[in-house]
């Protein structure tokens, strides 16, 4: 949405700002009165990003959207202009995550609550019920968790077109031996754990060589031939793709 569209959309929240980021920022130096306009006006995007999430319409009214709002909110503490993506698709990314969470644990409590078969049964009937409940929710479960995965493929397909990386030329540039493989993550995790060397590849799209060097014992020329994979790698660390996490640990 171009910002002549945003400005018709919310007329009343038009700025000398030039960007939602540019308020995001302001907000950030301690700007409340800019935050809660901001709130605001994007409550029609946070109801759109929940109703999606949960597969059904989603008012002001219901949990859900306070699961939202409080994830829009974080989003904007949380957002950083160099990390790569605007501040609408950070958002979006953390109002999923809230709320997949916040779906996640009221299915869990609902199997404490609900998923206790009585003590009285007439010709098996009841245990075909809590079976039934049983099967139900761990299908919901299951569905809430490959929407996530798709969700984190999808932003982290993204994020990999930024370094000039697809999942085509990653499956060319994988280690071919397990032991490379490891220690290519190896470097990776070093990588994400230094904030300044995050920094650097995030801005830089490149990897910090040198300093990299300094960490770990392989050579300059095992660093390069795997760069593109240790990069691949730290960037499902720094997105913080839960559901990814698997396909890389040890």
């Amino acid at each position: 949405m171009s910002s002549m569209n945003m400005n018709a959309v919310f007329p009343s929240f038009s700025s000398k700002l030039a960007t939602i980021e540019d308020k995001v920022m302001k907000i950030q130096e301690g700007n409340d009165t800019l935050r809660n306009e901001l709130i605001e006006a994007y409550q029609p995007f946070i109801k759109k990003v929940t109703s999606k999430v949960c597969s059904q319409y989603i008012d002001r009214t219901m949990d859900e959207f306070s699961v939202g709002l409080f994830a829009f909110n974080e989003a904007i503490d949380q957002y950083q202009e160099g990390q790569g993506s605007r501040f609408l698709s950070f958002a979006d990314m953390v109002i999923r995550r809230r709320v997949i969470d916040y779906i996640r644990k009221e299915v869990r409590q609902n199997r404490l609550i609900y998923l206790q078969p009585d003590e009285e049964d007439e010709e098996g009937r009841v245990e075909d019920s809590y079976a039934e409940q049983k099967a139900a929710l761990d299908h919901y479960e299951e569905k809430i968790q490959a929407e996530t995965r798709m969700f984190e493929i999808e932003e982290y397909q993204k994020l990999l077109k930024k370094f000039g990386l697809n999942f085509k030329v990653l499956s060319k540039h994988c280690p071919k031996h397990v032991d490379a493989r490891e220690n290519a993550k190896e470097i990776a995790r070093l990588l994400t754990e230094n904030e300044e060397l995050s920094q650097f590849l995030m801005e830089k799209k490149q990897l910090p060589i040198k300093d990299l060097l300094n960490m770990v014992s392989c050579s300059r020329k095992t660093i390069e031939r795997n760069r593109k994979y240790i990069i691949a790698v730290s960037l499902i660390y720094l997105g913080e793709f839960q559901a990814l996490k698997s396909y890389i640990q040890p």
